[in-house]
Parts: structure tokens; C-alpha cells; sequence
């Protein structure tokens, strides 16, 4: 693929006033020769951007629910999932800055036709599942803010969404710039209170780096982090969001914009952790037997993002509901933000769909929204508190129709030529990613088949499921199986000294023509 494109265009098309896919402003060709600081900030934006869906409301109800259930146990977790989604984002960043494509365009070049509708599908799957927390983390914000209930909530959510998205026209850096204010302001109230309960050092450090799985649920809990953690949808956008930079066409220069986007995102992630691990710790303190009153037993008993403000009041007092609200509110409007984005991406990659942005965002809202209102109305506040960690577990069993492929391209010399991953990078990448994967199989079948002998359905019933669940269970492992061994065939990288090479060979055959450019006609 042609690698002047990714210098002339911003992904899935950017306005003439050159406004980048997140609405910021396209940073000028960077020469390879520059070096500091000022070359590093021109490259400073996606990593960022993505990092906010490890601070959205589904980090936060598996976070606070990690802690009350198991205290420090999965911050280990915390730990792998977060190193494991530097190295995977930064791989998605490698290979939309050295193909000029983002992963659903080259998915999409790369497999046969019903693989690709096969693999688009599940990542629209993904995104929904991605947004459903999104969206009932805003409409519970809502809902303690106005008293709105949380059917309403939804739908409110899915309005601002597409109104703030209309917005970016006016200047959307001045928008991300104030809800990233009030996400940390989160983060500032839960390190305030952390800085109060003082959760045992030892023990945190020793839940950090000593994997443990105790106690009752703790699979399930370490999977619902895992799928908060690392979502496929995040790779999707990571590796188009980074085409809103021009990087020069050489493999120097190449090897520059990598470099910066893999610090850039190491910073925002090492913030996104620091963020989860004061969640976990502040909720598995308050919520530990010894500091447990009698109110907040009950609290910590069934702990949701609806209910989860009585941890800061330590630190915010009365004020501790309506702060913990603006903030969560914050976190869902800017996750939803890069979910919409993330979808569009997808759509248009994978189905090359010529319709307007705003028909897509609609689209995109809506699909979201659907299984969000109908939880909400059928099981209220409860049923939806449920469903954040139901698609945060569905994300989990998602990620290796994104991970990898991902893992496969960026290790392919006819996709990255010199850029291709390490050999130390791919042999941790797979190890993590097929420990994930192992992890994901492991409770599907422990789970299901517990369930199938224990529960209380006619047997009629049973087999009937058996004979359902058991071939889908068949079919993803085939998946994952295919996925991995299949041969890629579609090469899309091309050399740019060797274009440099034709370029000037193809000159210096037009300046020795008679009537050539270099010719004086007499």
C-alpha cells in the first residue's frame, strides 16, 4: 500500500479544515533529524485518548467489586492486564503508523469474505459490549444527580453522545480537555481517600505481585478485570487514531513515530494503573471485616457504581454523592466518545461503508443502546449493575478475534518489513495473549458444565442447551485455532527507499529523453 496515503489522510477521512479522527488538529511532517521534546509532542493524543477506556465506568464496577470480594487478591490482575495492554496497543500503533492502514482495513484485505463479515461481526459485538458500561455508568450518574430513572438515564446517554460528538466541529480539544479534568477529578478522590483508609502496604504489594485465586468467584472476578482490562475495540482505534499524525517516509522515520507512541502510551497507561489500583485498594479497605460498620456491610454486600460514593465520604463528606457522580459521568461521556469513534472505524474498515459520520454515529449509539434499555427496564438498577460485568466478561472471550490478528500482522515482514515485531516482543505477546485465551476456555467449560450438572431444568432441557452451547463452544476454539495458523497472503508493506530508488531512476529516464522535462525544444 502506497505510503504517501497515510501522509495525505486522516482516518476514515478527515474535514478539509484538517481535523484529525478525535477532532484535533493534524500535526505537521516531522523530520526524521528533529529530536526533544517538541518532536515527542507532536505525537502526543492517541495514546492518551485510548487509555480513557481503562478509566471507564466498566474499570470501575470490576475494580470496586474486585475489592469488596477479594480485597488486594487481583491486583496482580490489574498489573498483568495493564503491561499486557501496553504492549498490544503500542503493536496497534506500529502497524497503523508503518501500513498507513488501521487493523480492520488490512482484516479486512487480509481474509476471505465470510471470515471477514465473521470477524467484523464479533467486533461489533465488542463494541457494544464495550459501550454498555459506558452507558449505564452515565445513566447512573444521572440517576443520582436528577433523580432520573435509569431507563431514562439511557437514553439521555445515548443523546449527549451524539451531541458532544457534533460538537467537535467547534473545538473538540477543549471538550476532551474538561472531561479529562473530571475523570481525574476521580482520581484525585480516590487517592485522597486512599491517602485516608492508608490500605497495609505489604498486603497490596503482595496482592500486586503474588498471583492468588481464592475464595469464591475469584475466576470469574479475574476475568471481569481481564475483559475491563484489555478490549478488543481499543486495538481497532489505536491503530487508526495514530494516522492523524504525518510521520516521514523512511524507516527512520517510521522507527521515530513508533518510539514516541509507545512512550506516549506507556505514560497514559502507567496513570490508567496507578487509577484501577487505588480503586481496588480504597474499595477492598472500607469493605475489609475489621473497618465494617453495620450500614456499610450491606453496602459492600452488593456493591454497583449506583451505590459505590459512600467510599469517598471519608474525604468529601455530604458532598461525596454529587462528586462521585460529575466524575463518573465524565468517565462514561469520554468512553463513550471512544467507542462511537471505535465503531466507525470498524464499519467503515471492514465494509468500506461510503455513508455520513453522523449516520454511523447514530448507528453506532443506537446498536449500543438497545440491550442497555432493556436491562435497565426489565431489572432496574440491579439488573443493569449486573450486565456491566456480564459485558465485561463477553469482551474477555472477544479479544482473540482482534488480538490476533493483531499479533500475526505486526509480526509479519510482508505487512511490517524492517518494523516487524522482536522476537522477544512475539514470543511475550503470544505467551500473555494464549494465557488470556487459555484462561477464557478454561472457565467457559468449567463454568458450563458446573452449571449444566447443578442446575434445577428437566433434563430435556439440559440436552437441549448441550447440544447448543457444545458445537459453539467447538466452533470458537476452531476459530482461535484458524486464526493462529492461517498463512497471511496480502503483503502491505512497501519499502520506501526502494520507492525513493524508482522515483529518482524514473527522473533521471525522463531528463535523458529528447523531449523530456530537462529537454530545450529548438
Amino acid at each position: 500500500m502506497d505510503r504517501l496515503r497515510q501522509n495525505q489522510r486522516v482516518a476514515d477521512g478527515s474535514p478539509e479544515s484538517g481535523e484529525g479522527v478525535v477532532g484535533t488538529h493534524q500535526k505537521p511532517a516531522v523530520s526524521d533529524d528533529e529530536h526533544g521534546w517538541r518532536k515527542f509532542l507532536t505525537f502526543v493524543g492517541p495514546g492518551f485518548m485510548v487509555s480513557l477506556a481503562y478509566l471507564d465506568p466498566g474499570n470501575l464496577e470490576t475494580d470496586l467489586q474486585a475489592g469488596a470480594n477479594h480485597k488486594y487478591e487481583l491486583l496482580w490482575v490489574v498489573l498483568i492486564g495493564l503491561v499486557f495492554a501496553l504492549i498490544i496497543q503500542s503493536l496497534a500503533a506500529n502497524l497503523g503508523v508503518t501500513t498507513g492502514k488501521h487493523l480492520s482495513e488490512i482484516c479486512k484485505a487480509e481474509y476471505p469474505k465470510f471470515v471477514k463479515y465473521c470477524l467484523w461481526f464479533l467486533a461489533e459485538l465488542a463494541v457494544i459490549a464495550a459501550d454498555i458500561p459506558e452507558v449505564i455508568g452515565t445513566a447512573f450518574a444521572l440517576n443520582i444527580l436528577f433523580h432520573v430513572p435509569v431507563w431514562s438515564g439511557v437514553l439521555l446517554t445515548g443523546l449527549s453522545t451524539l451531541l458532544l460528538l457534533g460538537l467537535q466541529r467547534y473545538g473538540v480539544r477543549k471538550l476532551e480537555m474538561l472531561i479529562a479534568i473530571l475523570v481525574l477529578v476521580m482520581a484525585a478522590c480516590f487517592f485522597g481517600e486512599m491517602a485516608y483508609v492508608k490500605p497495609p502496604a505489604k498486603e497490596v504489594i503482595n496482592g500486586m505481585f503474588v498471583p492468588t485465586l481464592n475464595g469464591q468467584g475469584a475466576v470469574a472476578d479475574a476475568i471481569a478485570l481481564l475483559g475491563a482490562l484489555i478490549m478488543p475495540h481499543n486495538l481497532f482505534l489505536h491503530s487508526a487514531l495514530v494516522l492523524s499524525r504525518k510521520v516521514p517516509n523512511s524507516v527512520g522515520g517510521i522507527n521515530n513515530a513508533c518510539r514516541f507512541f509507545l512512550i506516549e502510551s506507556a505514560l497514559a497507561l502507567f496513570v490508567a494503573f496507578l487509577i484501577n489500583v487505588a480503586v481496588v485498594s480504597v474499595s477492598g479497605t472500607v469493605c475489609s471485616v475489621d473497618n465494617l460498620s453495620p450500614e456499610s456491610s450491606n453496602q459492600c454486600s452488593d456493591l454497583t457504581l449506583n451505590s459505590a460514593s459512600f467510599l469517598l465520604q471519608n474525604v468529601l463528606g455530604k458532598s461525596s454523592s454529587t462528586l462521585y457522580a460529575i466524575a463518573l459521568l465524565a468517565s462514561g461521556q469520554s468512553s463513550a466518545i471512544t467507542g462511537t469513534y471505535a465503531g466507525q472505524f470498524i464499519m467503515q474498515g471492514f465494509l468500506d461503508l461510503k455513508m455520513k459520520k453522523w449516520i454511523r454515529n447514530l448507528v453506532t449509539r443506537c446498536i449500543a443502546i438497545i440491550p442497555s434499555l432493556v436491562v435497565s427496564v426489565i431489572g432496574g438498577s440491579q439488573g443493569a449493575g449486573r450486565l456491566i460485568v456480564i459485558a465485561s466478561m463477553i469482551l474477555s472471550f472477544e479479544l482473540p478475534f482482534a488480538l490476533i490478528p493483531l499479533l500475526k500482522f505486526s509480526s509479519s515482514s510482508t505487512k511490517m518489513g524492517p518494523h516487524k515485531n522482536s522476537i522477544f516482543i512475539i514470543i511475550t505477546s503470544w505467551v500473555l495473549g494464549f494465557g488470556i485465551i487459555g484462561i477464557n476456555v478454561y472457565y467457559l467449560s468449567t463454568g458450563f458444565i458446573g452449571w449444566l450438572i447443578h442446575n434445577s431444568l428437566p433434563k430435556v432441557g439440559n440436552i437441549f442447551i448441550g447440544i447448543t452451547v457444545f458445537p459453539l463452544m467447538g466452533a470458537y476454539v476452531f476459530a482461535v485455532i484458524y486464526l493462529t495458523f492461517r498463512k497471511d497472503t496480502v503483503a502491505t508493506f512497501v519499502d520506501p527507499n526502494k520507492n525513493s530508488l524508482e522515483a529518482q531512476t524514473h527522473s533521471d529516464i525522463e531528463l535523458s529523453r529528447p523531449n523530456g522535462p530537462g529537454s530545450m525544444i529548438v
